[in-house]
């Protein structure tokens, strides 16, 4: 008869704490809604017919489960997709592939995210057709709408302020200063910069006035250490001016956010210091990584000069590579990023990281 009483106590206690409501990380985190650019596109722009940043081709997608490209710029998952995993959710389903569905639930989240896209509207021209942030916004506002019509304004506004808003954004804002002889002469970098950071804060009070309490806001990584920005120095070095001036701007995000919640007393945010981490990856490279310039798929010096195309190939090892393609990051990359976000110390997470966001 004791020898029973070990196995039936601990099966008890294990029972209470697997149907703790404060155990599940789900059910502290109803829903995720992600805003942002290819490092978090799940495949909207799939949707887009005219655009030329997608990636629902070969060889993306060779390590995703399906082994199958779905529109994500990885090998296979990516920040959306592992930080979705961290809080015990599906990943977002992108927008688009939901809005000619009656039936379509937004409960456990939704992406807007869209390669290409920036904090400007302008930045969607270079690629022909992207979703800019300022239209994902939009789109987020008929999704509250739904969800006000589908669980009531009060029920609809517990649910929000339980969900985390993940914005991953301003990288192609950047890309697309320095590659434009015009913005350059009519607009300083400072200047410039400053502009992002008016913009962004903009569309962060309407989010918070149709719900959203959690933010999750990433910082631009270290931009000029990219393939096809290194590509273009006979060193292969990086690119000082692009990492200075995603500092710059990483340091005024910073400052925003806390001026964001001296205004909004029940806004609450995580800030990542991708830059940071991802430099210190590339310096003292480590977690098995090897080669820390070139990308693993793509054509010509670094792969950089053609994109990761069927026609391109591809490394053998995409653990031991940093970049997939010319600007973006293998899944092995993005999930140690995403293991920082979320239990990541004080040095990289200001002034909490997400683990210590949604238990809030």
């Amino acid at each position: 008869m004791a020898n029973n009483i070990l196995p039936i106590g601990l099966f008890f206690i294990l029972s209470l704490l697997n149907f703790s409501p404060n155990f599940s990380k789900a059910q502290k985190v109803p829903a995720i809604y992600v805003f942002g650019d290819s490092l978090v596109d799940v495949g909207n722009n799939n949707h887009l017919k005219l655009s030329l940043a997608k990636a629902n081709f070969p060889h993306n997608g060779i390590d995703f489960s399906t082994k199958k490209a779905t529109g994500r710029f990885s090998n296979g998952k990516n920040a959306a997709d592992f930080v979705a995993d961290k809080l015990g959710l599906p990943s977002s389903p992108p927008y688009l592939s939901l809005t000619s569905k009656n039936n379509a639930s937004f409960l456990t989240g939704v992406s807007f995210a869209s390669g290409g896209a920036g904090i400007f509207n302008g930045t969607d021209e270079i690629y022909r057709q992207s979703i800019p942030l300022t239209k994902q916004v939009s789109f987020y506002l008929l999704v509250h709408e739904k969800l006000v019509q589908q669980l009531g304004a009060s029920r609809a506004q517990e649910h929000l302020s339980k969900s985390l808003f993940a914005i991953v954004i301003g990288s192609n804002d950047l890309f697309g200063y320095f590659d434009s002889s015009k913005l350059r002469n009519n607009t300083t970098p400072h200047q410039y910069v400053e502009k992002m950071l008016v913009s962004l804060k903009e569309q962060l009070k309407k989010l918070h006035s149709y719900g959203a309490r959690k933010i999750l806001a990433t910082g631009v990584g270290a931009i000029g250490c990219c393939p096809s920005e290194r590509k273009k120095s006979k060193t292969e070095e990086c690119s000082q001016e692009a990492n200075y001036w995603s500092v710059k701007y990483n340091e005024g995000l910073k400052a925003m956010l806390g001026q964001l919640k001296s205004e909004l007393k029940d806004i609450n945010y995580s800030y990542f210091d991708t830059y940071s981490v991802f430099l210190n990856l590339i310096q003292n490279p480590s977690h098995g990584f090897t080669e820390v310039k070139s990308a693993c798929c793509g054509l010509g010096k670094l792969r950089a000069d053609v994109p990761c195309l069927p026609i391109a190939t591809y490394c053998k090892n995409r653990r031991d590579h940093i970049f997939w393609d010319l600007y973006h990051p293998t899944e092995a990359t993005a999930s140690i990023l995403v293991d920082d976000i979320f239990d990541g110390p004080s040095q990289y997470t200001f002034p909490i990281n997400l683990k210590q966001l949604i238990a809030l």
